[in-house]
């Protein structure tokens, strides 16, 4: 395969890139990347000689230069990573958001289209779906209504929307998978898991929205990478795949006391802040359709994978403390 990785600094996007060149090692990857605050690329600096790994800093949004690159590279596959993430961000500002996760994932798709791409891979989130009540069993699936309720979400579920389009109107080769939330390393530390360990290690105390019972489904970041790849080795064309982890919920309190155990501390480190506006109450992915399908199933055990991701934040104090300091 070659393959055009979109947002391949950012966390996700560079441990897929790291998987992929160590599983299959005559692929090549051409790493495109604008390097916003949340693009690394320290996170990839085991790869930079390797002879099949290429990076080009461009902004998906530059047409011009995005149908350049999957000509001139050949490229015959796309794994759209790239998005403004951040839901606190969209709120305070949703137009990024909107030009990034819209505008571009549209001239992304068009170049593809018209050169021929085989597989156009759009990653995409579980929080298109809005919010689920706590205590319920109700989980979201591949046929649940889309309900966003962030400038952040809304931006995502119009890209869903565009690349299904695109499959159907113009017969573009399209899969989209949906995760839950990533952890793992390299991980942007203004997300729940690293900022609470790197406040934590820096002496500080942990923010925790309102009254800390927002319920969110954890999925280690390999295990995302591992779906992917089956996805696009073996799944069908036009087809959405949903990623989770855990089966059981686990609020946003336990995962910080959780943290705070590893880690010898108090709770006494936990600080209660102001909740955000319109905060989605409770995330549940049903992965039963890719486990059936394509064999797939989270193997990274929660309890032992985040041990293993503070001991990581713990280890990589010069990664971190650059980016917090900036």
């Amino acid at each position: 395969m070659k393959i055009l990785v979109t947002g391949g600094a950012g966390f996700i996007g560079s441990n897929f890139i790291l998987y992929w060149l160590s599983r299959y090692t005559n692929d090549k990857i051409v790493n495109l990347d604008k390097l916003t605050y949340a693009g690394n690329l320290e996170n990839l600096q085991s790869v930079e000689s390797n002879k099949n790994y290429v990076f080009i800093k461009e902004d998906i949004c530059n047409s011009k230069a995005v149908k350049s690159i999957i000509k001139d590279y050949q490229i015959d596959t796309v794994v759209h990573f790239a998005a403004e993430t951040h839901v606190d961000r969209s709120i305070d500002d949703p137009t990024p958001f909107i030009k990034t996760n819209v505008e571009g994932t549209y001239v992304l798709l068009d170049a593809a289209l018209k050169n021929n791409v085989h597989r156009f891979h759009h990653i995409s989130t579980d929080e298109v779906f809005g919010s689920l009540e706590l205590g319920t069993e109700e989980k979201f699936n591949e046929s649940s209504n889309y309900s966003p309720r962030s400038p952040y979400s809304a931006s995502k579920a119009a890209s869903d929307h565009l690349v299904r389009a695109f499959g159907i109107t113009y017969g573009l080769p399209i899969t989209i998978s949906n995760c839950s939330n990533n952890y793992g390393p390299y991980q942007f530390p203004e997300k729940l898991i690293p900022l609470t360990v790197t406040n934590l290690l820096e002496g500080k105390k942990v923010p925790v929205y309102g009254d800390g019972l927002y319920v969110r489904d954890w999925l280690y970041v390999e295990d995302h990478c591992r779906a992917v790849d089956l996805i696009l080795n073996k799944g069908r064309i036009g087809e959405t795949y949903f990623i989770g982890g855990l089966t059981e919920d686990i609020n946003n309190i336990e995962i910080v006391k959780k943290i705070l155990k590893i880690m010898d501390m108090g709770e006494d480190k936990i600080k209660y802040v102001k909740d955000r506006p319109g905060h989605d109450r409770r995330y549940a992915i049903d992965w039963s359709k890719i486990n059936k399908e394509l064999g797939w199933k989270p193997e990274h055990d929660f309890e032992e994978y985040l041990k293993l991701t503070v001991d990581w934040y713990k280890r990589n104090k010069n990664w971190w403390k650059k980016i917090k300091n900036d």
